[in-house]
């Protein structure tokens, strides 16, 4: 798998769930900090976003698309509403007053932040992707196929929107990587040299990989590929195997009953104790704990 499907894949869990909201005249609600990733889809009108903690208004038009990547909480209002007379989004789910309506498709993914990946920590709190012409055009295509489904509610429904809801996480996340001012990760992935070992790496985890070897996958020498990929990505290249490895463990061990000698060989350790020294040493608890708590107690970071 590539970086990106990777650093997705590791951090989701179940399913995104969506609401569709329509309201007209002056509105305003309050959608609560969440323990995922929360997005809005503008199908028509315009309202705009506030986030807590008094960060910048955000306008949005028909086509617009918004990731919260860190679960904030915000305020979705008329252009023209009283933010301080935000009500619950539950109340929300009718038709209200007189006037322009907005229609939007309001949802949340579901995340484990104990798996993080640093492409996805780095995400700003707001990713506002306006709808301009020629920009991100698969993005697009998903924002209308959505629309397609919610009006029409074709045979195959149910399956299509969940789906669609994850290709629409996928482009969000593309399109703030093509766009994006600030952040590493954009720039480690524009390196060729950085990305080929890190596509060798999350390709093949569990081989028995060397700096020399995978200098070598990378088509440099191995003090170039030290250099460049340290730079970029903040860790030396072991290390940073070391600690994919271990999130694909910790993946493991919560989302499946196999056994720990077979996550310890699909990990790349030679036995189950030395998958589980390494995995005590970065989680502060044995694999077997880990997979028996009800909750993460310890956090694997790169």
């Amino acid at each position: 798998m590539d970086v990106v499907s990777d650093a997705i894949s590791a951090v989701r869990t179940g399913r995104a769930s969506s609401n569709r909201l329509r309201v007209g005249g002056s509105w305003c609600t309050r959608l609560a900090p969440y323990e995922g990733a929360g997005f809005h889809v503008v199908l028509a009108g315009s309202c705009r976003l506030v986030p807590d903690g008094g960060g910048e208004p955000v306008a949005l038009g028909a086509g617009d698309v918004v990731l919260l990547p860190h679960g904030a909480g915000h305020v979705l209002a008329d252009p023209s509403g009283d933010t301080a007379r935000a009500v619950p989004f539950e109340e929300m789910r009718r038709p209200v007053g007189d006037g322009p309506e907005v229609e939007l498709l309001c949802g949340k993914y579901r995340l484990d932040r104990s798996r993080t990946h640093p492409l996805m920590a780095e995400l700003p709190e707001v990713v506002h992707l306006p709808n301009r012409v020629g920009h991100h055009p698969e993005l697009r295509a998903a924002v209308d196929l959505l629309a397609q489904e919610l009006d029409e509610r074709r045979p195959g429904a149910c399956l299509a929107l969940p789906s669609l809801l994850d290709l629409l996480l996928i482009y969000m996340v593309r399109a703030w990587m093509s766009e994006a001012e600030t952040g590493s990760w954009p720039s480690v992935l524009s390196d060729p040299v950085t990305t080929a070992a890190l596509r060798a790496l999350h390709s093949d985890p569990a081989a028995p990989w060397t700096n020399d070897r995978l200098a070598a996958a990378a088509g440099v020498s191995r003090a170039t590929l030290a250099r460049r990929f340290t730079a970029l990505v903040g860790r030396a290249p072991m290390t940073y195997l070391t600690w994919w490895r271990l999130t694909l463990a910790a993946t493991r061990l919560r989302d499946t009953d196999a056994s720990l000698a077979t996550v310890a060989r699909e990990a790349g350790y030679g036995s189950p104790y030395a998958l589980s020294h390494a995995f005590s040493r970065e989680f502060g608890v044995t694999p077997g704990r880990y997979r028996a708590s009800g909750e993460v107690r310890g956090v694997a970071r790169p």
